[in-house]
């Protein structure tokens, strides 16, 4: 693998993490529907005037988007060109030499990873023309999320099994169960309830902390439910994540403990303090970090059996 493309697929999964941060302060703002209901075009315009706030953020989150386009296509291009015949019955040296997949002679585990962020890449443009067409519906903006989500975690996973630094996995099935396979399913599904939380309006639903409404189970409505299973999500995400890091005492693990700490910590700041703006961009970015940081953890996990 070249250096190009390893710079290609780092550069992309940190432009993916700032553009899930961008679409947490578009939601928070309010600014959704900064361009009208114009995609890809802003209030019919290539470059609209920007001396709206909400235009100026949701511009600014296209472009963005805009670039990750060229970056998430650039690095399928340049995997497809490196691994292609050279034309003398060889391949370029693009993934380890102990990759099945040289042997087999089938499609190497990096293309197709490349392909699939590709793929998830334009199922995330095509959500987010419904999300501004259909005038932001929550379910849409949560396919919105959980689509962005995946395609961090692909691109994390193509820059780590290109990068030389030992302790990454290589790519491919292996057998036996990773306990960290349990930790980022919880962390995953906690990030959708997060986004169902902000969406549906249910973050002012539980007020205090670490009960709701100085209840251990809420008898109220629907969003206090949400909002509580939002919660209860948190805190397993917090145990499962702490046996992982008492179990490996890796400090990858150990990290991404520290930033669900914080998370839970800034969740608490947030409902104490009702809602501050800052409070749940911070939530957001460190929520993003949390979800990278246990890709990577997971990445460097040994099967067990």
């Amino acid at each position: 693998m070249s250096r190009r493309f390893r710079l290609l697929a780092w550069a992309a999964a940190a432009c993916t993490y700032l553009l899930i941060v961008l679409g947490a302060v578009v939601r928070i703002t309010g600014s959704g529907l900064g361009c009208g209901e114009h995609w890809p075009r802003c209030y019919g315009r290539w470059f609209p005037p920007l001396d709206d706030v909400g235009t100026l953020i949701e511009w600014n989150h296209r472009l963005v988007a805009a670039l990750v386009t060229v970056l998430v296509v650039a690095l399928a291009a340049t995997a497809w060109w490196e691994s292609r015949d050279t034309g003398n019955g060889t391949r370029e040296p693009f993934v380890r030499p102990s990759d099945p997949s040289l042997r087999s002679g089938q499609a190497r585990p990096t293309v197709r990873l490349s392909l699939v962020a590709l793929g998830l890449l334009i199922t995330q443009i095509l959500l987010g023309a419904v999300v501004v067409k259909l005038a932001l519906p929550p379910w849409t903006v949560v396919l919105h999320l959980g689509t962005a989500m995946l395609l961090l975690a692909t691109l994390l996973v193509i820059a780590t099994s290109a990068s030389p630094t030992p302790g990454w996995r290589p790519l491919g099935f292996s057998p036996g169960f990773r306990p960290g396979s349990v930790v980022l399913g919880v962390g995953f599904v906690t990030v959708l309830f997060g986004a169902l939380t902000a969406n549906l309006g249910a973050a002012s639903a539980c007020l205090g902390f670490p009960l709701c409404n100085g209840q251990l189970v809420p008898a109220g409505n629907s969003l206090q439910v949400l909002h509580w299973v939002h919660r209860l999500l948190g805190f397993a995400l917090l145990a499962t994540l702490a046996w992982w890091a008492w179990r490996t005492r890796r400090a990858g693990i150990v990290a991404a403990l520290v930033l669900v700490l914080t998370q839970i910590g800034l969740a608490a700041a947030m409902v104490l303090h009702a809602l501050p703006r800052g409070l749940q961009v911070a939530h957001a970015a460190v929520g993003t970090a949390v979800w990278g940081a246990l890709v990577l953890a997971f990445r460097r996990e040994a099967p067990l059996g």
